[in-house]
């Protein structure tokens, strides 16, 4: 796989009509490449709206964005679902499981969708369920495991097609702090050990121990740049 590329290019977001019209992004440029990126800001500051941007899930008003250097601004829906299913990866602050599929069925169930034969989806799954050390798990339901459980299970299914990019809205914000702890460090390592380019949108002030960059939105502008070794 080539080294992950993601890039937005002055890209704009505006949502409602006449004197109720917000500006979500205005005019927003970044590349990223390998390493974890922690995006960070006040609410209403443009975060998610950003992070949807770059997953192909919101197309922006203006600008467009290159997903491992295709600019997909004038791709259909299909050819972006497959730019999703190739190459990124989500993961939800609200861990976005089926209450009543298992851990295993709800990794598997993406590969199922996108044609994959049964058998080997869950093959792939256990797998993808056993590096993050949930393989004892796999049959229980979501109700069963505790709250870090779940977001390992939710990066489980974010990884089980083994995407280049991963991007994290609010992960350990519902989690306690042993718990954010640990899908942070599983976050980073993704990163730092396989060159994975991680974008992480979070109010909470211990990524920074964990990241490459920091990047800081105000009134859906970057207002600020920290790297860090």
């Amino acid at each position: 796989m080539p080294e992950p590329k993601l890039t937005v290019e002055r890209a704009s977001v505006a949502y409602g009509t006449g004197s109720g019209r917000v500006q979500a992004l205005s005019d927003v440029s970044m590349s990223f490449g390998p390493g974890l990126t922690l995006v960070q800001g006040h609410s209403g500051s443009g975060k998610t709206t950003l992070l949807s941007v770059l997953g192909c899930i919101l197309r922006p008003d203006s600008g467009h964005v290159c997903v491992m250097d295709q600019t997909v601004a004038k791709y259909s829906e299909s050819l972006l679902a497959n730019i999703r299913r190739r190459y990124i990866g989500y993961v939800f602050q609200a861990f976005r499981l089926f209450r009543a599929l298992s851990a295993l069925e709800n990794v598997s169930l993406s590969l199922e969708l996108s044609g994959w034969r049964k058998a080997d989806a869950r093959r792939r799954a256990e797998a993808s369920l056993d590096r993050l050390g949930l393989y004892a798990k796999r049959n229980l339901l979501p109700k069963e495991l505790s709250g870090g459980e779940k977001q390992k299970v939710a990066i489980a299914r974010a990884l089980v097609c083994d995407p280049p990019i991963i991007l994290a809205d609010e992960p350990t914000a519902s989690l306690d702090s042993a718990a954010g702890e640990q899908i942070a460090r599983i976050l980073r390592d993704l990163a730092s050990q396989e060159s994975r380019l991680v974008v992480v949108v979070s109010h909470d002030a211990r990524w920074r121990d964990y990241c490459n960059q920091t990047l800081w939105m105000s009134d859906g502008h970057f207002v600020s740049e920290e790297q860090f070794s």
